[in-house]
């Protein structure tokens, strides 16, 4: 049952964004490929009839499953049921994850062009945000390894492509930040030419991770860049930084943040896309994230090896 929905979807304030539904009927199966623009994909991948017959209604709680949770492949959404989500995100949890443990990190390069990446045909995730959006501490939150990547209080501090080797076996990649002011003229980088062409050429890339600030009110530039990726059917999730976090006392709160730039991206996706809320400071959402990032790894390592 998904009555218990609400409980398990972000914290409780956030959870007031949605209501309890019955339990899903059953209805023909649809599927979410990552790497698709949602706004792109046929406009009822799971309805079929006979010639002359009216598809049949959807349940309210099949509709809620379809447009609101990220069901990974080998996940039937009619079989959804609320422990299969995973806390504070709209994730749902299916068959391809799999060990998400860090157990050793290193450092292998910086890269001036996306061609002078590595090599190796590993997969690997993508960081991208504003620059001070809090990338380099959820680098080193997740590997829980300080000074993985070098956390600056300069925005723009990071120019180059770096690559970190995780388990010898994947990669994450710390990507220059965007809309950074402070950088020195001779370092601005055109974002258009720079870290698209990676975004476009990037055969071994399994998903971006886009992080977002929830301490403060939705970004165009931010929504400018989701909806770049998605237009380019490149495979997103939103990290939602800072949950912990209120500006100055007197702001909304990271919930209500979370939920306003949720709403602007339902204008252009018909679905949303996975997203996820963390923090550095109290640890919320690090194994969360990393165990949707192993299912999208594996099931990228089954599809390559098919």
């Amino acid at each position: 049952m998904l009555l218990t929905l609400r409980c398990r979807l972000l914290s409780p304030q956030l959870s007031k964004m949605f209501r309890s539904l019955p339990h899903p009927q059953k209805s023909h199966p649809s599927s979410l490929t990552f790497g698709a623009s949602i706004s792109q994909q046929p406009n009822c991948p799971y309805a079929s009839a006979a010639k002359g017959q009216r598809p049949a209604a959807l349940s309210e709680s099949t509709k809620f499953v379809r447009t609101v949770l990220f069901v990974p492949p080998g996940v039937n959404p009619d079989d959804v049921t609320d422990d299969m989500i995973l806390p504070g995100s709209n994730i749902v949890l299916g068959p391809y994850a799999g060990e998400a443990k860090v157990k050793d990190v290193d450092f292998v390069k910086s890269s001036n062009r996306p061609k002078d990446c590595p090599k190796d045909d590993r997969p690997e995730f993508a960081m991208l945000g504003r620059s001070n959006v809090g990338k380099s501490s959820l680098i080193n939150f997740l590997v829980r390894k300080k000074e993985v990547a070098l956390t600056s209080k300069r925005p723009g501090k990071t120019q180059l492509i770096n690559h970190f080797l995780v388990n010898k076996s994947w990669y994450i990649v710390d990507l220059p930040g965007y809309g950074f002011a402070n950088a020195p003229e001779s370092a601005r980088m055109d974002w258009s030419s720079f870290t698209k062409g990676y975004f476009l050429n990037r055969e071994t890339l399994v998903s971006v991770l886009l992080l977002i600030d929830a301490s403060v009110p939705p970004q165009k530039i931010d929504l400018d860049c989701a909806n770049w990726l998605g237009r380019n059917n490149i495979s997103m999730t939103f990290v939602f930084t800072k949950c912990d976090k209120m500006k100055g006392g007197k702001g909304r709160r990271p919930d209500e943040n979370i939920r306003n730039f949720l709403e602007l991206m339902k204008e252009n996706y018909r679905q949303h896309p996975p997203w996820i809320m963390t923090s550095s400071i109290t640890g919320l959402g690090r194994d969360e994230l990393l165990l949707h990032m192993s299912q999208l790894r594996n099931y990228w390592d089954s599809e390559e090896t098919n």
